[in-house]
């Protein structure tokens, strides 16, 4: 569709006027290139065999393909065979994967999953899972919009909370200097600088993109601070299983929350821990106080996600339930992610021992190794992120996030060179 704009024409004799025909999208700007996404499409472009994209947050094998579970496969394969209809899927979606769902993160003997008091839906992977939450605040949360992101954090958070009306405010959790956390700084954010009653977004385990984890103990304190000040636990658990290997370790601090009577919000994904990226399979859920007060939750979330999506996708659901559902497959799974997480471990401690002991890279390379899940912030500059992906065709965020998963046995030698070449000046 046009519209038409008339002006006098220069040069086409006096008092000439032209139709000038605009489209109606002819005032949209330009948005700013995905950071992450651009980096893939940096790294699709070169054409250098040696060329290594550390930018993409999925997990590869040890050749640097990607990677379907074999539990996976036999529990796709069971699906198929059952033959299922392709009939719309509740709005709150598969029940029985969201029940199991819910379980893998409470834990069986959570007290508030015994009495029925969680309110659950199925999501789009964790995104969608964000988004029904902020939602859900924005509209009946009774206190004031504003959240608390860690700073940094992973960038979908910002737009998702902005969207749903969110004041957006950081508190402070990564310390360049000691490229750990910056707890004291937290702690002074939480108890001083938020209000009572804000909304505080966690990440349950393998923050992205630091790989920097509260310790048991610390998570303890943010607790109690959280309790003190009364804030909102909003917990994004995009990595259940994937950080240590163990999904109940890894959900320690929502379990903590919980047992300590917080009513949570909590986003699950099982994108990484199950590598169902394409099927987007998540859940979103919220502690309540009772079923009654549950089943009240339950119609509001339904109204919310009803005009955005509808229903979710089942073919996922099926799959994650399949797994979730049978003790064998589930057995399967739990040993598989180990492995996963195993290889990313593995990784870390091949990359200190390759920049620290065989080719003496200046600086302190501890954090690699302490550091957990998919990402670890390196610490290296913007200027020598460039001079890696002009020079060595290695490719990772600006800011020096790498995925893990990215490394292995045949690339990383080249990677160690390469960033020990890009501190040194040499490269």
């Amino acid at each position: 569709m046009f519209s038409a704009l008339t002006r006098r024409t220069a040069g086409a004799g006096a008092g000439a006027l032209r139709t000038l025909h605009l489209s109606t999208w002819s005032t949209v700007p330009a948005g700013p290139p995905d950071p992450i996404l651009g980096v893939t499409e940096a790294f699709k472009a070169d054409k250098d065999p040696r060329k290594i994209n550390l930018g993409v947050g999925a997990y590869r094998d040890g050749q640097g393909k990607p990677y379907v579970l074999t539990s996976v496969q036999k529990a796709e394969a069971l699906v198929d065979g059952s033959k299922p209809d392709k009939e719309y899927l509740p709005i709150t979606g598969h029940a029985e994967f969201t029940k199991n769902a819910i379980k893998l993160a409470y834990g069986a003997d959570s007290a508030p999953l015994k009495a029925g008091s969680i309110a659950a839906t199925q999501s789009i992977s964790g995104t969608g899972a964000l988004r029904i939450g902020a939602a859900f605040l924005a509209r009946h949360y009774p206190h004031a919009k504003v959240v608390y992101l860690p700073d940094p954090t992973w960038g979908n958070h910002i737009p998702i909370f902005r969207d749903s009306g969110f004041e957006v405010r950081k508190y402070a959790y990564y310390n360049p200097a000691t490229i750990g956390l910056n707890f004291e700084g937290l702690k002074a954010d939480l108890l001083t600088n938020a209000p009572e009653h804000s909304v505080v977004l966690l990440h349950a385990c393998a923050h992205n993109p630091t790989g920097v984890d509260p310790t048991p103990e610390q998570w303890k304190e943010i607790s109690d601070i959280c309790k003190q000040r009364k804030l909102f636990p909003f917990f994004d658990m995009a990595y259940q299983g994937f950080a240590s290997g163990s999904t109940s370790r890894d959900a320690f601090a929502v379990r903590h929350f919980v047992s300590e009577g917080h009513q949570i919000a909590l986003c699950q994904s099982f994108a990484k821990n199950m590598g169902l990226y394409g099927e987007r399979v998540g859940a979103f859920s919220l502690v309540t106080a009772d079923p009654e007060e549950k089943a009240r939750v339950d119609s509001q979330l339904k109204i919310i996600i009803r005009p955005m999506y509808s229903n979710p996708p089942a073919h996922g659901a099926r799959i994650a339930n399949t797994i979730l559902s049978s003790p064998e497959l589930y057995a399967e799974w739990e040993t598989e992610v180990e492995g996963m997480a195993k290889r990313i471990i593995d990784m870390r401690e091949k990359l200190y021992n390759v920049l620290t002991n065989d080719l003496k890279t200046p600086g302190e390379w501890g954090h690699i190794k302490s550091q957990i899940g998919m990402f670890s912030f390196t610490g290296l500059k913007k200027e020598q992120t460039v001079a890696l992906a002009q020079k060595a065709h290695v490719y990772m965020t600006a800011d020096g996030r790498i995925s893990m998963a990215g490394l292995n046995s045949n690339n990383i030698n080249y990677f160690a060179e390469a960033v020990s070449g890009a501190v040194k000046g040499t490269l």
